[in-house]
């Protein structure tokens, strides 16, 4: 949820009409904002990027189901979104099963937003009872590069990943910690023995 206080929604929907059929009963609930509409799979994953979205509306069809990785692992950006699926023809039930929620054309719009917040309830819960609070080698990498100082775009470069992908272990780092200001995380860091002192000042 971003500072709207709404949660931000893609969809991946090749159909205009469907597309338009669920943004308007997202949008009429009130807690939703639809960021944007991806009508096919070229470029999902860098397109999903720049939507920022806490949900991913995701039509089955879009998946390339020749491909034996599951759909996060095709679009590894979903491991931080919730991903719902729209269901209007027949899929395997292996693939509906990578989904956390799937939604069909049959579906009331009441039924809609009950199966959003059900399964945003659930996931959040499973986060706050099973996901450890303990930092990856990758974050604890990225906190030593904040704690010294570096801007997100050294850390990217320095790291060989995106700006976008900072941020992303930044806000984790920030939900794990619970410090979100540099000059806390940079006592983090040291009274945890990632850095010395010296390398702050």
């Amino acid at each position: 949820m971003k500072d709207s206080g709404r949660f931000r929604v893609a969809l991946v929907e090749p159909s205009a009409i469907v597309a338009t059929g669920i943004s308007t009963v997202l949008s009429q609930s009130g807690g939703y904002e639809v960021a944007g509409v991806i009508p096919e799979n070229n470029y999902i994953g860098e397109r999903l990027r720049m939507l920022d979205p806490d949900i991913v509306i995701l039509n089955p069809s879009i998946v390339d189901r020749g491909r034996t990785q599951s759909v996060r692992v095709q679009y590894p950006f979903l491991q931080e979104c919730l991903l719902v699926g729209i269901a209007y023809e027949l899929y395997p039930e292996t693939l509906l099963k990578q989904f956390d929620a799937v939604i069909t054309i049959h579906d009331e719009p009441r039924q809609i937003i009950r199966k959003l917040r059900t399964a945003m309830d659930e996931k959040t819960g499973a986060q706050d009872t099973a996901i450890s609070y303990e930092l990856s080698e990758r974050e604890k990498e990225i906190l030593i590069s904040v704690a010294k100082g570096a801007t997100n775009k050294e850390i990217a470069s320095r790291h060989n990943i995106s700006v976008h992908t900072v941020i992303s272990h930044r806000k984790n780092i920030t939900r794990k910690t619970g410090i979100k200001t540099v000059s806390a995380l940079t006592i983090y860091a040291v009274i945890n023995g990632l850095i010395d002192i010296s390398d702050s000042e």
